[in-house]
């Protein structure tokens, strides 16, 4: 296999893995445990991780801690649901494949696109997959991203561009937002698609519609990654002549589990559908005249010539789109506005408190939804490590990120409709131990 593929070794695979994350030797592992024993372990390890009545979340960055209905886990973890396959067999499969339809058509209502896909394994890899949309339908092989796109779609956009030769342009940001003028300067003749966040990664609101026009007046794409929860309030990109949206929906049913999984969803103009990726579930009806769904428009990898194939996801996180579907029903119209509302006016509420402290300073001051960069007087990192043993998971540090934007003394703090006014004024008041 090795010289088929004109490698030396095996070790030569492993290139790309840096050294000192490799595992050396044989793995030190414990030797097996019972059921019993298995169940205690990992209730032990639990235990430290903190339960959720112990630490109260202020994390986002991409995940974020919103009100999951009871009921939603109830229906969602049914064994039909649960333990259900892949619907290929769609005379078989009907449940599965109309929770799929359902799930797309409120996504097109979210968004206000013409059609959804079943969706994708998360955001990032929806704007990794937009971005091979944009190149398919354009031919052209250049990518403007607006430097306020999460870090980490960025570099899966990279990622899943860079075997194919195409150039990512990345325009800096200024205060924290996408330049139009910028984007002039660097929107071309071969860009295929503009890509833009909004909210962007700091929460703040961005030029959408200014963004789009440019992209459109070059020829290109234009690509809009969402926070749904911010369609609540804001106007959607179908509104606004977006080509393509995508964004998490983990905010939408899914708690954040510690990471993952997450559930990207993937919207676009109906007249780019056979570019778009993944699985859709189409309606059709039988020879009796009976409302049925079926999976269409398949033109993925294992269906077709590899070199025809618009993506290699074959499948999607159809049980996280459920849930998403399940929360989106639930809520319904007023329901989901509330959520957006209540959003908005507790990260208000927290930024101002916590900027009033000696020390603390909002650090774009620009508009924002339910996520805020405010300037610490001490490391982020110490901030964080002495409130987690207060009960709080106070932000994210952003320096960690090397955005190039000098934001080494930088939290990022999120605020969901979960935090009470209560859990709010307390972290102010744990915070004022660090004012200078």
């Amino acid at each position: 296999m090795l010289r088929a593929i004109g490698v030396a070794s095996f070790e030569e695979l492993l290139g790309a893995i840096p050294q000192q994350i490799r595992c050396a030797g044989e793995l030190s592992l414990p030797p097996g445990f019972s059921e019993l024993e298995v169940v205690q372990e990992v209730t032990a390890l639990a235990r430290e991780n903190g339960g959720p009545d112990r630490l109260i979340s202020f994390l986002g960055g991409g995940a974020y801690d919103h009100f999951v209905p009871g009921v939603v886990d109830q229906l969602l973890t049914r064994s039909e649901f649960y333990t259900a396959y892949t619907p290929y067999q769609a005379e078989v499969s009907q449940g599965t494949l109309a929770s799929i339809f359902e799930f797309q058509t409120l996504i097109c209502q979210l968004t206000q696109m013409e059609v959804a896909n079943a969706s994708v394994y998360d955001a990032a890899s929806g704007m990794g997959e937009a971005a091979l949309m944009a190149h398919a339908i354009t031919g052209r092989r250049e990518l403007v991203v607006a430097g306020t796109v999460h870090p980490a779609y960025l570099q899966v956009l990279r990622t899943y561009t860079g075997s194919l030769g195409l150039k990512v342009k990345v325009v800096p940001p200024r205060e924290g937002m996408m330049d139009p003028a910028a984007l002039k300067g660097v929107v071309g003749d071969e860009t295929a698609g503009v890509f833009l966040q909004h909210p962007n990664f700091f929460g703040i609101l961005e030029p959408q519609a200014e963004t789009i026009e440019i992209a459109h007046q070059a020829g290109a794409l234009a690509v809009v990654c969402v926070d749904p929860i911010s369609l609540g309030l804001l106007k959607p990109p179908g509104q606004m002549d977006a080509d393509i949206v995508l964004g998490e929906g983990q905010a939408l049913g899914n708690p954040t589990n510690f990471g993952g999984p997450l559930l990207g969803f993937f919207a676009c103009k109906r007249k780019l559908i056979r570019r778009m990726p993944g699985r859709l579930v189409g309606e059709t009806t039988d020879r009796q005249g009976r409302r049925g769904f079926v999976l269409t428009l398949q033109t993925r990898e294992q269906h077709i010539r590899r070199e025809k194939a618009t993506s290699n996801i074959c499948t999607n996180h159809a049980l996280n789109a459920l849930a998403a579907a399940m929360y989106l029903s639930l809520m319904g119209r007023e329901g989901f506005r509330q959520v957006a509302e209540l959003c908005l006016q507790k990260s208000h509420y927290a930024q101002e408190g916590i900027c009033r402290l000696p020390g603390f300073k909002l650090r774009f001051e620009r508009p924002f939804f339910k996520e805020f960069a405010v300037q610490v007087p001490v490391p982020p990192g110490q901030i964080i490590q002495e409130l987690a043993s207060e009960g709080f998971l106070p932000g994210v540090d952003l320096g960690q990120f090397g955005l190039g934007l000098d934001l080494d003394d930088c939290l990022l703090v999120a605020v969901t409709e979960k935090r009470t006014k209560e859990q709010i004024d307390h972290l102010t008041a744990h915070l004022q131990k660090f004012a200078r």
